[in-house]
């Protein structure tokens, strides 16, 4: 517990000045965790199977790409670029037939990269939007996961009994589920209200929103911890020392910020 609290110190002396100066140093900072979650990604898979040296490289260039190639707007919307699309299909289709050797690298291993890229880019793209949007929105959305990890945990630890889904992750329990939501969403309301819109929205708006984005993040944290199970991995690495790696530390912030952008034009 011990490390785990002194690393998480460190990381917060870290990442907190960089947030607030926001620009191209959040930018890069950002850039560099989606490239480090990728490299996750592709560790535990290649647990059952490596990939080609070449084939990794392409899909670290292309998450550079994809963090960087609009990191100064400033607009919340899912603007999907169908050329990067059309990209992503030819630079990891395509050597299926000159490789031409399925043990080597299959349609599996294929549509592996290229939903990795996908979901790890986009989600840390956004997360550089909303920080350009506004700063405000950024701590609201890490009050949400963090509140919600941390009381999920202690609550979970010290009254939780009813396993929350035993097979995923069996520590995790509805008592736990119960006191995130509850402390996630009041902890994050209350700064929304003080902080980003007050006087302009509903109460009961900026309550339902962040129950609903703590109950996903929550979620966000049990697809993690399946991906991990079936690939039989503790932790997605052990770069954070006490947490795991980037993946094991963003699960729930990745799933929340993909669905904030869902529920912006409500709050």
């Amino acid at each position: 517990m011990k490390k785990r609290i002194l690393s998480a110190i460190i990381l917060l002396m870290i990442f907190i000045p960089i947030l607030i100066i926001g620009s191209t140093p959040y930018a890069i900072l950002m850039t560099l965790l989606a490239i480090a979650g990728l490299y996750e990604l592709i560790r535990v898979r290649e647990g059952k199977k490596k990939f080609p040296f070449l084939i990794k490289v392409i899909a670290y260039l292309l998450m550079l790409f994809f963090c960087l190639s609009n990191y100064q707007s400033n607009v919340l919307s899912y603007v999907m670029d169908y050329r990067v699309m059309a990209f992503l299909i030819f630079v990891f289709l395509l050597p299926l037939v000159f490789i031409n050797d399925n043990r080597q690298y299959n349609l599996n291993d294929a549509l592996f990269i290229i939903g990795a890229v996908l979901f790890i880019g986009l989600s840390f793209n956004l997360l550089i939007l909303v920080r350009n949007y506004d700063l405000k929105y950024t701590v609201y959305l890490f009050l949400i996961t963090t509140v919600t990890d941390t009381f999920a945990l202690f609550t979970g630890k010290y009254i939780g009994v009813h396993p929350l889904a035993e097979k995923i992750s069996p520590k995790k329990t509805v008592e736990g589920l119960i006191g995130g939501l509850i402390m996630g969403t009041f902890v994050a309301s209350m700064y929304y209200c003080f902080f980003i819109g007050p006087n302009q929205i509903s109460l009961l708006n900026v309550i339902g929103v962040t129950l609903i984005l703590s109950f996903i993040g929550q979620l966000g944290d049990l697809v993690f911890s399946s991906i991990k199970r079936y690939y039989d991995q503790k932790d997605f690495s052990n770069l954070i020392p006490g947490h795991g790696g980037i993946l094991d530390r963003l699960d729930s912030m990745i799933f929340v910020v993909l669905a904030f952008v869902l529920f912006l034009s409500m709050i």
